[in-house]
Parts: structure tokens; sequence; C-alpha cells
């Protein structure tokens, strides 16, 4: 009988034990999370103990390491870096530095994109937290020690360009493939710059068939769904009516015919051109009109244009 009730007792021990040790250990979301900081920050993952990985992103942006658990921790360091609330966030900062000294943004790793932008105002990199090098190159390119980011509200339907950062052929792609792309121009509302030159994008191939025997047309159709502002933010993009209704001036205006360049499919998509007998083949810098969807509050950056 003793020995029954030891049993039970070790067995409830144990048992709480490891409820304590798996509540302690972080989620696979929150491994996801921290392994996209380290990629965007370090441009790759970073190996060792999770408790080191944090205890270094904390050192690397803030200079200290925060309190509470890790899953609490990692939550803390993704908001700072790409979360934008009553502030903007590292990320957005970041790029309306970049955007102010070179008209464009590129992607990249925050680490050399900080460096790279030191080198490029002082011939040097400085020393310090990633927040304090931001916060510095941020005065030296703007001349104030706020950055010039406001929110502003983002019609749906924006007209957006974008180009191809590959090339598209109906020879190698599948449904599923991702297909990469970038904002072509800036793009502002009410003098405020919010989709920026050499912003992301990302597509998604929906539907995929290449030519075949007895002159029957390749199809193509790609869904160009989301895409970067300069505040960091993926916002939802199709290709509708007021996208092919942009595509179709321009296309008249150059005196083209739309099916020589782009055909259009149903509502959110974009179809290459059906080319009878061939393969679609669309090269790199290839440019297109998108729209948004929704309406969104976003941080951009206030030009002189809205000053004046």
């Amino acid at each position: 009988m003793i020995r029954k009730i030891m049993s039970v007792l070790l067995c409830a021990v144990f048992l709480v034990s490891s409820m304590g040790m798996a509540a302690a250990e972080p989620s696979d979301a929150l491994l996801a999370k921290l392994d996209a900081i380290e990629k965007d920050t370090y441009g790759a993952e970073q190996t060792g103990a999770v408790m080191e990985r944090i205890n270094r992103l904390e050192k690397d942006y803030d200079g200290k390491h925060r309190e509470g658990s890790m899953m609490a921790r990692i939550d803390a360091i993704y908001n700072e870096v790409y979360v934008n609330g009553n502030e903007p966030c590292k990320q957005a900062l970041l790029n309306a530095i970049q955007w102010n000294i070179h008209q464009e943004v590129s992607t990249g790793p925050v680490q050399k994109r900080i460096a790279d932008l030191e080198m490029q105002i002082n011939g040097k990199t400085e020393e310090g937290t990633f927040s304090e090098r931001i916060d510095r190159l941020g005065r030296e390119s703007f001349g104030e020690n706020t950055l010039p980011m406001v929110k502003v509200d983002m019609p749906a339907n924006t007209l957006v360009k974008i180009a191809l950062s590959e090339p598209v052929s109906t020879k190698n792609l599948k449904v599923g493939d991702k297909v990469h792309y970038h904002v072509a121009e800036d793009v502002m509302v009410d003098g405020v710059l919010l989709f920026v030159k050499g912003a992301e994008g990302e597509g998604t191939v929906t539907k995929v068939r290449p030519a075949r025997n007895f002159g029957r047309n390749a199809e193509l159709v790609i869904d160009f769904e989301k895409t970067k502002t300069i505040d960091g933010t993926y916002v939802d993009t199709f290709v509708g009516d007021v996208a092919k209704k942009e595509m179709t001036n321009l296309a008249m205006a150059a005196g083209a015919s739309i099916a020589g360049i782009v055909l259009l499919g149903p509502l959110g998509v974009i179809a290459g051109a059906f080319v009878k007998g061939k393969n679609i083949e669309h090269p790199e810098g290839t440019e297109v009109f998108i729209q948004t969807r929704n309406d969104e509050m976003l941080y951009g950056v206030q030009t002189a244009l809205t000053a004046e």
C-alpha cells in the first residue's frame, strides 16, 4: 500500500515538473518569430541556446536585458522591430532614413544596412546599440531629432506600380511558386510617402500551363497579394479594375495592344499574355500596376510637399 502511494506521488511530481518545463519552453510560433528577427537583423538564424540568442538581440538593439519569460521577451523584441504603435518601429525608421539618402530602400539585414549608411554619411561605422545608431543616422540624414513620420489613412484602390524582381516563365513555374517583385515608383497620399521604390512584394502562382503542341496557348496567373509599405507593413494588393484601367490607358498611349503586353484575368489576379503556341516569358523589370485592397492606417514620411 505504501509503495503504491509513493508511486502515485512520484508520478504526480514528475507530471507537475514536466508541465512546468513545457510551459517554460517557447512555442514553435515564438521560435519562428525569433528566427525571423535574426534573419532580418543578422542575415541568418543564429546558433546557441534560445536564451543566449534572446540576450544577444536585446543587447544589440537596446544594450540591456528585459525582464520576464522567454516568450514575453521574444514578443517584445519582435514588436520593437516590426510593430508600429504610438511610434514607428525600427524597420520603419531605417526605411525612412535609407529613402532620404538613396530615394529608395533595399532589402538586407539591419546590421549591414546601418553599417552601410554610416559609411556613406561618415566614412566609418559607429559604436552603440542598433537603436542609438538608427537615431543618430536619423538626425544626420533629416537634420531633426525626430524623424518626420506621421500616420495617414491610405484609401483602398491606391495605385502602385511594381516591377518583377526576377524573370517569370511558364517553362519552369508551378502552382504555389512565389514570385518576387518590388515597388517601381514612390507612392504618396496627401504628400506623405507610403510606398517607396525598392520595397518588396510577394505573389503566388495560382495557375500555370506551359505551351503545348498544336499551337495551344500557355497560361499563367499570378496573384500579387502583398506589398510592403515604408513602415514595414505588408498590405493586401491585387489587380482590380483601377489597375486594369491604368494599364489599358498606358498601352493605348504607347500604341500597343493590350494582348501584346499583359492580359488581365479575374479580379485580383494578373494573367500573362496568352501567346499562341509559345511559352509566356516576362523578363526581370517587367512593370505592372496593382492596387491596395483595403483602407489602411500607416506611418509615412512627411515630405516638403506636405509642409507647403
